[in-house]
């Protein structure tokens, strides 16, 4: 190859894999598709028959109020949420109680979430004291 044909054919080949300029001006969502309720926070459908709503408060606390079918709160009974949140390297785990401050349809992880922008969680859900625990399993966008 001639030499002076080098530096043209990599610069060709470095046009033909980067982006277009504009793609980097467009907004992007990860959450497209993703249900969200009323008051923010991301709904989570689970196979079990119930859904629930986890939000984060200030504190990157999770919070978590369960949903009946045209999603409005439904008051706590009996559920209870422990949890895992975070890389596998480094596990953040949880434990859920209600929020005795402002409502009394949420349950309020004891500590904060790990920092990141979308956490992995687990949860283990028992929606009745007696019921069979349900696991769910889903990534928290949290911008």
């Amino acid at each position: 190859m001639n030499t002076k044909l080098k530096p043209a054919a990599c610069l060709l080949l470095a046009l033909l894999i980067s982006p277009p300029a504009s793609a980097a001006d467009e907004p992007h969502h990860h959450d497209a598709g993703m249900q969200h309720g009323p008051n923010g926070g991301q709904v989570i459908a689970s196979q079990a028959g119930f859904a629930f709503k986890v939000s984060v408060d200030q504190e990157r606390r999770a919070r978590i109020v369960f949903l009946d079918r045209e999603s409005k709160a439904v008051a706590l009974d009996g559920q209870s949420v422990t949890g895992i949140a975070g890389e596998r390297s480094a596990p953040t785990r949880l434990a859920f109680a209600p929020d005795t401050g402002a409502r009394e349809h949420v349950l309020l992880s004891d500590r904060a979430l790990p920092p990141g922008a979308h956490v992995q969680m687990i949860l283990m859900i028992k929606t009745a004291p007696d019921a069979k625990a349900v696991t769910e399993r889903f990534v928290l966008h949290l911008h």
